[in-house]
Formats: C-alpha cells, sequence, structure tokens
C-alpha cells in the first residue's frame, strides 16, 4: 500500500469523530513527526479533498480547526503554513 492510499484510508466515515477533526489530527500528527516542516505550506483544500476523499468544505473545516489549535497560520492569496513554533503541551 503506498504512502498516499494509506493516508487516504486513514479517516472513517464510520466514526462518531467528525471527519474535519479526524483530518486535523492527521494533518497534526505529520507536522509533530516533522514530515510537514515549519513555515512551509500544508496540501491545499483541494489537494486534501482530493487525497481524502472528502468534501473540499470538509477540508477547509479541518484547516480552521488546525489554526484553532494554533499548528498553522493562513495568509490569504498564499494559503495556510505551518507555524514556526508548534505549541507545545507541556505544563
Amino acid at each position: 500500500m503506498s504512502d498516499t492510499e494509506q493516508s487516504a484510508t486513514s479517516l472513517d466515515p464510520m466514526s462518531a469523530r467528525p471527519l474535519y477533526v479526524q483530518l486535523a489530527d492527521v494533518i497534526a500528527a505529520k507536522i509533530a513527526s516533522g514530515q510537514l516542516a515549519p513555515d512551509r505550506p500544508i496540501p491545499s483544500e483541494n489537494h486534501l479533498a482530493e487525497e481524502y476523499g472528502i468534501a473540499r468544505l470538509t477540508a477547509r473545516r479541518a484547516a480552521r480547526e488546525l489554526r484553532e489549535r494554533g499548528l498553522i497560520v493562513t495568509v490569504r492569496g498564499k494559503g495556510s503554513f505551518v507555524v514556526q513554533q508548534p505549541p507545545t503541551t507541556d505544563a
């Protein structure tokens, strides 16, 4: 199974958790692992929708969730980027 196929199957439409939360968790894990580097763009909403087989609106809501978590910042006309210093959960 390729990486694309594996990532696409990581969303469970039958789960009680909304798809946008599942997608946000997948992207957050990629940020935490370094697969998505700081100050670099995340895939576009259209790309995410196509890759994961979801509606573009679901991808947009996942991006909003990531912004609320402080993991990405969106620049109008340029896209969404991983923040320089993701927030830590250490208390």
